[in-house]
């Protein structure tokens, strides 16, 4: 079972230089990507007098964040993994891939890279309001808790399959290409019900630019629980290594 492998790590870890161009990694990785995804949806607002959301824009947000997502990831792919995702890293936790000290680190710098990113956002566009993700109408917290577990199940198993597993061969170089497309595909899936985040920093970077913590939770839980069944299906019926073995962070 993959969370035999589970490794916690030391604190000195988080402060050895690898482990710190990697959570800096992050952090730009992270940036790059709120920036132009939470950016398209304020671009959008702006040319349609804050509309509401149409088909078209629905499909220019799903390509924007495929985009971003394939430069994130692929930017720092040969530094931190190229994460950019606090449910990914967890999901790579859970498998026994990174240590929870490198985690910790990860996760602060994807935290605050999104939060630079919507403040960037909002002093660039004038003050724009950087839209936290809600709930549509008639979408209870449950169905939305439900959207994000099968779609970050959906992003994580990518993951694993195209970047972790040990079996990977040449398909790793279509690893930021695979995992933009998932993420592209599973907004056009569920956008129009809860955002489809998927990420928790990316929804966590809006809500506390524009303090608006609505069903919050969900955004955390969800991915969270979908990662975590991923990484377990994945590393149990497909890798099942007997020992803890951190990947170089060339491989992941």
């Amino acid at each position: 079972m993959p969370i035999s492998r589970i490794a916690i790590g030391s604190p000195a870890e988080v402060g050895q230089v690898d482990a710190l161009k990697a959570g800096l990694a992050e952090f730009i990785s992270m940036l790059i990507f709120v920036f132009a995804g939470e950016g398209s949806g304020m671009a959008f607002n702006k040319l349609t007098d804050d509309g509401s959301t149409t088909p078209a824009g629905l499909v220019a947000a799903a390509l924007a964040h495929a985009f971003a997502l394939f430069v994130a990831v692929s930017v720092g792919a040969n530094i931190s993994g190229g994460h950019v995702n606090p449910a990914v890293t967890f999901g790579a936790f859970v498998g026994g891939h990174i240590t929870l000290s490198r985690s910790v680190l990860y996760w602060a710098a994807q935290l605050l890279g999104s939060v630079v990113a919507c403040l960037l956002l909002k002093f660039s566009t004038g003050g724009m309001e950087t839209s936290a993700f809600s709930l549509s109408s008639d979408v209870s917290v449950w169905n939305a808790l439900v959207f994000e577990i099968v779609m970050t199940f959906g992003l994580v198993y990518t993951v694993y399959a195209t970047a972790v597993d040990p079996k990977k061969g040449n398909i790793g170089i279509v690893a930021p290409v695979a995992i933009g497309f998932i993420v592209g595909a599973n907004i056009l899936a569920g956008g129009a019900f809860d955002g489809a985040s998927m990420n928790p920093a990316v929804s966590f970077g809006p809500a506390v630019v524009s303090w608006s913590w609505d069903s919050h939770w969900v955004y955390w839980l969800g991915p969270f629980i979908g990662a975590g069944i991923a990484a377990v299906v994945y590393d149990t019926f497909f890798i099942n290594q007997s020992a803890h073995e951190q990947l170089p962070s060339a491989d992941f």
